[in-house]
């Protein structure tokens, strides 16, 4: 019953010790009231339960009650960290039991090697029991041990195996009331889905397990190192730290098993080397290591020794003591089959590297190389990644370029895998190292052309397929509804100055709820479809001139693409760009205010200094035509139109280059629709939406109640050009939670992207709408890089606060030129010129950019 209705058991077990029972039977009480202390709670009384079940089985004189209880009692010792004690106390049950009996104990063996990382003798033991187990018809405990050779198999990389394993036991779970035990059956589930590349999956299989241990109360420990795993993968370490950390507190909290608590370190100093935590990753891993010495887990031992020397080396440690470790690590993983042994051997070449020992590190990198032709897509990039520094160490820029694209091309199949696009852009993270040594190689060749095109192999490259829309989810559609009557029913209490924490925790908790939803959908797209042409990039920018911005070791390399060429200039550091970049947002925010007149020439100089920084002389060479600029992700803050070499030419933004392409050759959705929509609480009323509804003869005007979401949504599929009033808010936290905010709650991005068809032109005329996080390798997340996947070509949005009153005229200026028939950028352009000379409106108009081509 422990496994089947845990609590009710364990009452079960307490009316038998309360009612003068014989040795035999309160020997099964305490075991069961000891097992469950055990596996969800305080392992101090676990160990006295367990001890008092193997006493009175002595007394009982019955050697199978005996042996049953040892074998708890032993992997109660072991997962305490008392090794010895706990395989002492297995070996007795393996000798004392007979039949059955001993084949249930065998398990619990095979369970204990399992935790100690020793797979072989795992295996064997699983082997002997499984014939017993199944001849004896146990369907329960023939399941169980399916389930843990499954285990084992992934732990050794044999997936196909795993998966067959899986599949049997799950066939043979349904078959009892077992709860507990199918639970951990969908986990496990999860995991091989995991381990076979699939991570949406893997989260919904893994938040199903959790719904289902929630309801008996039973948590699992080992869920929480599983989804730090799948989280990382994801691209998501900080998030992964956190759970790992909250994982830990709880468990010494109860008092809970030290092998569990030591695999959480090493999850969590996993966790902060992806954040960029190392001096975080060297203590959790440093403790780990300890621990797993302690308990004699050799083989989780050497994986913490991995994570402590990548820490070592991001904090900047390398040394030839380093190289050393690194190489120690590497030889005893390959000798336990571990699948993170060609890790370890990119690591020593690296280091190697590093130090110029090019015949270590050669011999290294050969080791690693061997994973880029199988196994999942993660180790395979390892793979290429050690291939691509092997040629380059060897000088062949085109082994490089060669490794580098065979090494993307993994990482591409694996991220169209996944369906959110917050996923498909925090994964490229895992191929930046490769993006950045063929960005090197280019500029090495002396090749301009060839440099642009590795700075577009991995920029912005979540905006190149659309994210797969969410099904009809009714409960997804719920929870959407919920969020944004409790989101606005807390942003009334906060206008009130009334406290608000039970709403804020029920907003936080269906953020989640919605956040998991989409993290479990699933890619779609067959792939990312041509790759970029520099040819027919050219050809199609006709007498306007793309300015792409790269970054390699620090510096901004500016790339002129225009009248058929492409050319090169270096301009300045980009840590200074981005220092400056903060100080002008910090200017406009002053300037959004009357009487900050005198800013305006401090603001005037900061537009010059970022000019040197990010164009430098390549500023001399714009000519007069209009202008696309393409930053980096970490310089999208930066108000484009205040450089003064922009300041009055047609001028826009892009995520990237293909991007623009995409944007110039959509087409404009036939009807030519116009949706104005105004929010509430705008300090203007949203005073431009009156004339231009006057203005757009038969346009859909939604103001007041009737700018509801719903309405919105519907209003906004397929139409020509929209325009938004609404207060805009950014989530840095949270960023596809950035909103507009419409009468019944916040229109988020997650509704944009159920969109079929986001409108072809859109206007949002509030602050903070251009804002995004810049996640990933180069990607960006924010309510415009939504927008333009969908089939967007335009917006017109806002980098920084700005004076309610002064977006108005601008606005009006802007549409009429669109009614003219100018595009975005040029009626901008002429907007901003139209506007009066003061501050304040100067200020406003270079907040405003023009992002795509329509």
């Amino acid at each position: 019953m422990v496994f089947a209705a845990p609590k009710q058991a364990v009452a079960r077990a307490e009316e038998v010790l309360g009612s003068a029972p014989s040795p035999l039977h309160a020997s099964v009480a305490h075991q069961v009231i000891g097992i469950w202390q055990r596996d969800w709670g305080d392992m101090k009384l676990a160990l006295h339960h367990l001890r008092r079940a193997r006493d009175l089985a002595v007394r009982a004189e019955s050697t199978d009650r005996e042996g049953d209880a040892l074998a708890a009692l032993g992997v109660a010792l072991v997962t305490a960290g008392r090794t010895r004690q706990g395989l002492d106390a297995l070996e007795r049950g393996v000798r004392v039991s007979s039949g059955h009996t001993r084949a249930r104990v065998l398990f619990r063996r095979a369970y204990a090697s399992w935790v100690l990382g020793r797979h072989r003798e795992s295996l064997e033991d699983v082997r002997r029991a499984i014939p017993v187990l199944r001849q004896m018809d146990d369907v329960i405990w023939t399941a169980r041990a399916l389930t843990l050779r499954a285990t084992v198999h992934l732990a050794v990389g044999a997936v196909e195996r795993a998966e067959a394993d899986f599949a049997a036991a799950e066939s043979l779970f349904d078959t009892t009331g077992q709860e507990h035990d199918k639970a951990d059956g969908v986990e496990s589930r999860g995991l091989a889905a995991f381990r076979s590349g699939d991570i949406p999956a893997a989260l919904r299989l893994f938040d199903e397990a959790g719904d289902r241990y929630a309801k008996l109360g039973t948590p699992s420990f080992m869920l929480y190192i599983r989804r730090c795993e799948v989280l990382m993968a994801a691209g998501l370490a900080p998030e992964a730290l956190a759970e790992a950390d909250a994982a830990i507190a709880v468990l010494d909290g109860i008092g809970g098993q030290s092998t569990l608590k030591a695999e959480l370190l090493l999850a969590a100093a996993r966790a902060a080397r992806r954040a960029g935590d190392p001096h975080t990753a060297i203590a959790r891993a440093a403790l780990a290591v300890r621990l797993f010495a302690a308990q004699r887990r050799p083989w989780w031992e050497t994986h913490a020794r991995l994570v402590l020397v990548e820490a070592r080396l991001a904090a900047g440690r390398g040394s030839g003591r380093l190289v050393a470790d690194a190489a120690e690590v590497a030889e005893r993983l390959a000798g336990f089959g571990a699948p993170a042994a060609p890790e370890a051997s990119l690591l020593a070449g690296r280091i190697a590297l590093g130090l110029g020992w090019t015949a270590d590190a050669e011999r290294h990198l050969a080791v690693a190389a061997r994973s880029r032709h199988s196994g999942p897509p993660l180790a395979r990039m390892t793979g290429w990644a050690a291939q691509a520094l092997r040629a380059r160490a060897a000088g062949s820029q085109r082994g490089v370029l060669e490794a580098c694209r065979r090494g993307l091309d993994v990482l591409d199949d694996h991220r169209m895998t996944l369906g959110a696009s917050e996923l498909r852009a925090r994964a490229t993270e895992q191929g930046a190292e490769l993006a950045a040594l063929a960005q090197q190689a280019s500029l090495d060749s002396g090749s301009p052309r060839r440099l642009l095109v590795w700075s577009e192999r991995w920029r912005a490259t979540a905006l190149s397929a659309p994210p797969t829309r969410p099904p009809a989810d009714p409960e997804l559609l719920g929870d959407l509804t919920a969020f944004r009557e409790i989101a606005a029913r807390a942003e009334a209490a906060r206008m009130e100055g009334r406290p608000i924490p039970a709403l804020e925790r029920e907003q936080r908790r269906l953020e989640r709820e919605i956040r998991g939803r989409t993290l479990h959908i699933r890619g779609d797209a067959p792939g990312f479809g041509s790759r970029f042409d520099p040819g027919r990039l050219l050809d199609r920018l006709g007498d306007v001139l793309l300015v792409e911005l790269a970054v390699l070791d620090g510096r901004v390399q500016v790339l002129l693409c225009g009248q058929g060429r492409v050319r090169r200039f270096e301009a300045g550091p980009l840590a200074e760009a981005e220092t400056e970049a903060e100080h002008v947002q910090a200017g406009l925010r002053r300037l959004a205010h009357p009487g900050a007149e005198a800013r305006l020439p401090v603001v005037e100089a900061m537009g010059r200094r970022l000019e040197e920084l990010l164009l430098g002389p390549a500023a001399a060479h714009l000519g007069s035509g209009p202008v696309v600029v393409v930053p980096p992700g970490r310089l999208h803050r930066v108000p484009w139109a205040l450089l003064p070499s922009l300041r009055e030419r047609v001028l826009s933004v892009s995520p990237s280059a293909s991007s623009w392409l995409r944007a110039h050759e959509t087409e404009p959705p036939p009807g030519g629709r116009q949706v104005l929509v105004r929010g509430p609480g705008l300090a203007t009323e949203g005073a431009e939406v009156s004339e231009l509804a006057g203005r757009y003869g038969g346009s859909t005007v939604l103001e007041e109640d009737e700018a509801r979401v719903p309405r919105v949504l519907e209003e906004l599929d397929g139409a020509a050009l929209a325009h938004i009033a609404a207060h805009g808010t950014f989530r840095a936290d949270s960023p596809l939670f950035s909103s507009l905010r419409m009468a019944d709650g916040p229109i988020v991005v997650h509704d944009f992207e159920r969109l079929d068809r986001s409108p072809y032109r859109i206007i949002l005329s509030c602050c903070d709408t251009a804002r995004f996080a810049s996640v990933g390798a180069d990607e960006l997340l924010g309510l415009v890089t939504a927008l333009l996947p969908l089939g967007t070509a335009g917006v017109v949005a806002c980098t920084a606060p700005v004076n309610d009153a002064a977006v108005v005229p601008l606005m009006l200026a802007l549409h009429k030129g669109l009614s003219s028939g100018l595009s975005l950028a040029e009626a901008l352009r002429d907007a901003r010129a139209a506007l009066p000379g003061d501050a304040t409106h100067q200020a406003t108009g270079w907040a405003f950019s023009a992002f795509g081509a329509a």
